[in-house]
């Protein structure tokens, strides 16, 4: 818990900070929420393929921790240098091929117009999200959790306070819509890569950049490329998801928007969770000891199942009092009623999937990590989704089912997997 607590609450603002978003843009009309949902979900794509860095160089600084190895930022320097390399291009390539992306999702030309300005401004921060992730991911794996929270906690209030005033022109600043949403979240970005390159720049190890061998840098996009592959893959899930729902009609995409930032509140501390367990079995594996490392996933399962099914309650209790903040309109409220409830069941069910994905990924064990959830969420869910959502006419509720089943099914798989001990086979070789 001293390392999983701080992650948690940081994780946590990152819900609340989504709900927020989504609140003060749902003022502005159901057609603005859901161009916001599908610009959002297009830059998750994009972050997806950078998203690895940070468990490849906590998992790898966690392992050398535990095994007192000297070049303990070698793996720092090999991420940055592959996220330079690689968001850079990438954020280019997306910003001047969104209108293209966008309009595979996008439910009407007005949505589409929203989403892409929205997605533009969001997009030109990928470098900056990439080169954070692998800041994040070292200090995680030497277990100064505490530094995310501190610094999380931070880049959300003034994301808060600057896309207030950027949507709504408070303080004098010009009233922007739905671009001033992700111009204060860019602007926050920004500030929080700054804190975390402060940080990092005064520890002795990294007073001057020394260039990461050939050897490193391999390693790094080997443990990084399963994990950002698997991310990029459940990210284009979403994305057909949120295709899905456009089918159904624009209330369906805003309501579903609402419904999975809301989930967030409750799946984001179970990673946390994870992400602890991350690094508590790299370090143990590092000391040669597996049956630590074995224990340290079943206790954070416990933990995180725990914590998840309080956090669910309010959604089992007063559905219409919580949708009632993001939806003035009563046919939304009704619309999200029922789903928002299976909502609450689905998480505490996939406690399992959150913690010990990512306490594999602390074993080495990305591939399996990777082919177990995109196996899942393409063979079973989305198919599953179009069967029961639109096939038999279930509409929004037929789709969140189906999204149950898959939950469901994909914790009891991580479950499985992780008793089995085969994973102890990977290793960091």
């Amino acid at each position: 818990m001293r390392l999983a607590f701080p992650i948690m609450l940081g994780m946590l603002s990152q819900s609340v900070l989504n709900l927020i978003d989504a609140a003060l843009v749902g003022h502005l009309g159901q057609e603005a929420l859901a161009g916001v949902g599908i610009g959002g979900y297009a830059m998750f794509m994009m972050t997806a393929l950078v998203f690895g860095l940070s468990s490849s160089v906590q998992s790898q600084t966690a392992h050398a921790s535990g095994a007192e190895t000297v070049c303990i930022t070698q793996p720092l320097r090999a991420g940055l240098t592959i996220g330079i390399a690689l968001a850079l291009p990438l954020s280019c390539l997306a910003w001047w091929q969104a209108p293209a992306l966008i309009q595979l999702m996008a439910s009407s030309d007005e949505v589409t117009q929203i989403a892409i300005d929205y997605f533009r401004w969001r997009v030109i921060a990928l470098t900056i999200i990439a080169l954070t992730l692998c800041l994040r991911g070292y200090w995680n794996g030497r277990q100064h959790t505490h530094l995310y929270l501190r610094i999380i906690v931070a880049v959300h209030a003034v994301n808060v306070l600057l896309s207030a005033a950027l949507i709504y022109g408070f303080a004098g600043l010009p009233a922007l819509g739905v671009n001033g949403a992700a111009i204060g979240t860019t602007l926050s970005l920004l500030l929080g890569f700054i804190i975390w390159t402060v940080i990092t720049w005064q520890q002795r190890y990294l007073s001057a950049y020394v260039w990461p061998s050939w050897q490193s840098i391999k390693a790094t996009l080997m443990l990084a490329a399963p994990h950002s592959l698997q991310q990029l893959w459940f990210a284009a899930g979403y994305v057909v998801l949120f295709w899905l729902l456009g089918k159904l009609g624009t209330s369906s995409v805003a309501v579903g928007h609402v419904l999975v930032n809301l989930s967030l509140l409750l799946i984001l501390p179970g990673v946390g969770v994870g992400v602890a367990a991350m690094s508590l079995v790299g370090e143990a594996l590092g000391r040669d000891d597996q049956q630590a490392a074995h224990r340290w996933g079943i206790d954070a399962l416990s933990v995180a199942g725990m914590l998840l099914t309080v956090l669910a309650l309010p959604m089992f209790i007063m559905p219409e009092l919580i949708l009632s903040i993001f939806f003035t309109d009563e046919a939304l409220v009704q619309l999200g009623k029922l789903p928002l409830q299976i909502t609450g069941l689905m998480i505490v069910l996939d406690a399992a999937a959150l913690v010990l994905a990512q306490a594999l990924m602390g074993a080495g064990a990305q591939r399996t990590v990777m082919m177990l959830t995109l196996g899942m969420q393409w063979l079973i869910f989305l198919p599953l989704a179009w069967w029961v959502g639109i096939g038999m006419g279930y509409g929004l509720v037929g789709v969140w089912l189906a999204q149950l089943i898959y939950r469901l099914l994909n914790s009891s798989s991580f479950l499985w997997v992780w008793q089995r001990r085969r994973w102890l086979a990977h290793g960091f070789k």
